[in-house]
């Protein structure tokens, strides 16, 4: 099973309060079914190893592609909370018959789940998890048999109980008979004619001055005291009886329930076991359907503290919770890519811009990927495994403890650096990496000291953690990744001229000050201003902001080139595109016309051929004389007919241009893309080479590339043996390879659409598609868009060892 780290301490229950990590725990436990599974939801505990992380996550994905695959999805139904029967039943308790019954729902339910999950293939992880599963199928019998519907213990539970009832049926009857003979007889004497209850005896409403005329015992009166209510003297001794009857039946039932409680507690150990498992599927799924909700992928995780942070289009997951749920503007996603020799990472702009909310995100993200979630991000996250994240994030501020917000934070940051191990770098802590998060970092306190506090804390940190972020305003800061390659500068953008930030992280430029210019569009005083730029002059703040200004621009027209040049591309291959068609068209209508003239030369020659046959036969007809000048003139005609057939019959079309072979700046069409590259290198064997199409560069095998001419290069001689399954007859399988494999998993029915589709224009046979199983949404748009493309032959699932249902392979004509 897998073991958890323990949260108790304080430093690190601290960063889970402030990174809201049990709001986050309360989101994901209303998608449990079961009590328990909700409870273990809201305790979220985090695994202690790297190993356990992977495992949740790899039960994270098979249980969201079984809960896709099966109709209303995996159902936990009939699914109780068996712990305190089980408890009870172990120490020797009688439990009660609907708790009894319940258990058996409960076995049933695990048992329909094991059938749905076992199968070592597609659900390695989860069916390890249920094959020592027990359900025990004699005890749920067993339970069904003596017990029925609520709980009642069933009359074929014990022949003696069966036999009671059977008795006390009969004398419940006959008193039934008497009364109903009672009350025709004394009709005249009763307010009612329907038999009463009271004190669990049957009465009668009697008048009161009748009472003296009914003889039986009196239970109770009307509160107007016209009405009494007697039990009939007839009917007292049957009364009697049928209690001593039920206190004989309730003993036969609590010896059926004993006897069942003593099985169940007999299997108590199994049972807890069975327990376990529910609750680990049931949070499991909660966990898969909470992933999609969000939108959100399975995150790779590296066992190397160093390993790089690649986080893109991270996006708030109780922001986009918040969003999808109450509505308002929409989530605005941060990028972080962190390369291994980075340490720390300075975020600076405006308040309000989006720093505190970063902090959180890459902190949230760390934490879900380790308690086995899928995070809400773009491609595939990729992160090392944290076994520390630690947080200083809000006021710190404390009435009750006397102490102010520099205070506050000071002790919380004392507290992170005792919990940090010792040494220097994260190959310190090759248990897991350590991942730092401080806002305002040095804030509450003298400028001068807390920004000299704040470069030391930070260079510290440097040496005993994997990565800190750290959000400031101070300018000193900005500097420190020009004297230390382990430093790095972001900032959230600010619009100066609507006087708000856009909460967008820019990586790699610091954030500028924008005092002097907010309070320039907002009206103040243009001799303040000067005065003030006046003072930043000596400082050098002035220039700072100058360069930073000028970064931004950079920035700024270095996205609008690059947009620029990709507009370009685009329209230049949809330029060369349309030329290509135009030329076949050409080459197509040239043959077509060399076609035509070649048969009217034919049939010129045909014609020739039976005016030689027509000479010949009118020489064996004729004269001797004028025979032999015919036969010359005829021999003569038909070699000048041979040599016009022999110069005008067409040449074969040489279509394989065997011994050429590309070099170093050719182009060379990409039959993958269907675009034309330009080649950048070759490998030392010939066998690969690099090529750059518009802004990519690939790395293809020969095999990949052709001529613009149609010429096929010629790779070195390597004997091949490909084995492959033997039929009948037909031609030979076909090998999925990287080439002929294309992978839209996380992207919209439309981006898949547009992959497929370029990929499907260079393809020279099958193409696969890795979709994912997921809710089937992408699978389902992808397989109806394909019925309407008109060179698409067939559409099937890919075979078991290529991805089964999960993968789609498309045949062309």
């Amino acid at each position: 099973m897998t073991t958890f780290a323990d949260p108790s301490a304080p430093i690190q229950q601290d960063a889970l309060e402030l990174l809201e990590w049990p709001r986050l725990a309360e989101q994901l436990a209303s998608f449990a079914s079961t009590p328990p599974g909700r409870r273990a939801c809201l305790e979220l505990p985090l695994p202690a190893s790297l190993a356990a992380s992977r495992s949740l996550l790899a039960e994270t994905t098979e249980l969201l592609g079984l809960d896709g695959l099966l109709e209303g999805g995996l159902s936990f139904q009939g699914v109780a909370d068996i712990a305190p029967l089980v408890a009870l039943c172990a120490k020797g308790g009688t439990a009660a018959g609907e708790d009894l019954l319940a258990l058996a729902g409960t076995l049933a339910a695990a048992r329909r789940l094991r059938r749905q999950i076992d199968d070592s293939e597609l659900r390695p992880e989860c069916s390890a998890l249920v094959a020592e599963l027990r359900t025990l199928p004699e005890l749920e019998q067993r339970l069904h048999f003596c017990l029925e519907e609520g709980g009642r213990v069933a009359d074929r539970a014990s022949p003696p109980l069966e036999g009671l009832r059977r008795q006390l049926l009969g004398v419940r009857s006959e008193r039934r008979e008497r009364l109903q003979e009672l009350l025709r007889r004394w009709g005249s004497l009763l307010q009612d004619t329907v038999v009463a209850e009271r004190n669990g005896r049957p009465v009668l409403a009697v008048k009161a001055g009748a009472a003296g005329q009914v003889p039986g015992l009196v239970h109770d009166s009307s509160a107007s005291g016209q009405t009494v209510f007697i039990e009939p003297q007839a009917v007292i001794a049957l009364g009697n009886r049928i209690r001593d009857l039920e206190g004989r039946e309730r003993e036969l039932e609590r010896q059926v329930l004993m006897a069942l409680s003593a099985q169940v507690g007999e299997e108590a150990e199994a049972l807890a076991g069975l327990q376990q498992v529910l609750l680990r599927l049931d949070a499991g799924v909660a966990r898969a359907r909470y992933g999609q909700w969000l939108g959100a992928v399975r995150p790779e995780l590296a066992a190397e503290p160093e390993a790089p942070f690649e986080l893109r289009e991270l996006r708030h997951p109780l922001l986009l919770w918040q969003h999808k749920r109450q509505g308002g503007h929409p989530v605005v996603p941060v990028s972080l890519v962190v390369a291994p020799e980075l340490r720390v990472v300075a975020i600076t702009g405006p308040n309000t811009g989006g720093k505190t909310v970063t902090l959180k995100s890459v902190g949230l993200a760390a934490l879900m990927a380790r308690a086995g979630l899928f995070l809400p991000c773009s491609g595939t996250p990729r992160l090392p495994w944290c076994a520390q994240v630690l947080a200083d994030i809000g006021d710190e501020q404390s009435l009750q403890q006397n102490l102010s917000t520099f205070s506050g934070h000071i002790r919380r940051i004392a507290r992170i650096l005792d919990a940090l191990p010792d040494g220097a770098g994260a190959a310190a802590t090759p248990s897991g990496a350590a991942l730092v998060l401080l806002d305002e970092v040095g804030a509450g306190t003298d400028p001068l000291e807390g920004s000299a506090l704040a470069t030391a804390l930070l260079k510290h940190l440097a040496d005993r953690a994997r990565l800190t972020i750290a959000t400031t305003h101070f300018g000193e800061l900005k500097a420190l990744k020009y004297n230390d390659p382990r430093f790095e500068n972001a900032s959230v953008a600010f619009d100066v001229e609507t006087l708000s930030p856009t909460y967008r992280l820019q990586w790699g430029i610091p954030g500028r000050s924008n005092a002097l210019a907010i309070a320039r569009r907002l009206g103040l005083g243009e001799a303040v201003l000067e005065l003030a730029a006046a003072q930043l002059e000596p400082l050098g703040e002035g220039e700072v902001n100058q360069v930073i200004a000028g970064l931004e621009d950079q920035r700024q027209r270095q996205q609008e080139a690059a947009e620029e040049a990709a507009a370009l591309l685009a329209r230049t291959e949809l330029l060369h595109e349309e030329l290509l068609l135009r030329w076949q068209q050409q080459t197509q209508q040239s043959a077509e016309l060399q076609e035509q003239r070649r048969q009217q030369l034919e049939r010129s020659i045909r014609q020739g051929q039976n005016e030689v046959k027509r000479i010949i036969r009118r020489l064996r007809q004729g004269h001797d004389a004028s025979r032999a000048e015919l036969g010359e003139t005829a021999r003569q005609a038909g070699q000048r007919l041979k040599s016009l057939e022999q110069q005008h019959r067409p040449a074969p079309e040489r279509r394989e241009h065997r011994g050429w072979m590309p070099a170093v700046g050719d182009r060379v069409r990409v039959l993958s893309l269907g675009k034309a590259g330009e080649v950048l290198a070759l490998a030392d064997d010939g066998r690969e080479l690099t090529v750059r199409c518009g802004v990519m560069r690939l790395t293809l095998e020969l095999a990949g590339i052709e001529g613009l001419h149609g010429e096929k290069p010629s790779p070195p001689e390597v004997r091949v043996q490909v084995k492959g399954q033997r039929g009948l007859g037909g031609r030979g399988p076909d090998v999925r390879t990287e080439g002929n494999t294309v992978d839209v998993r996380g992207l919209r029915v439309h981006e898949a659409e547009a992959a497929v589709e370029e990929r499907l224009r260079g393809a020279n046979g099958p193409v696969w598609v890795i979709h994912g199983i997921g809710t089937g949404k992408l699978k389902r748009g992808l397989r109806q868009w394909l019925t309407t493309v008109p060179y698409v032959e067939r559409v099937s699932d890919a075979e078991q060892g290529d991805g089964g249902p999960g993968c789609s392979v498309i045949y062309v004509k």
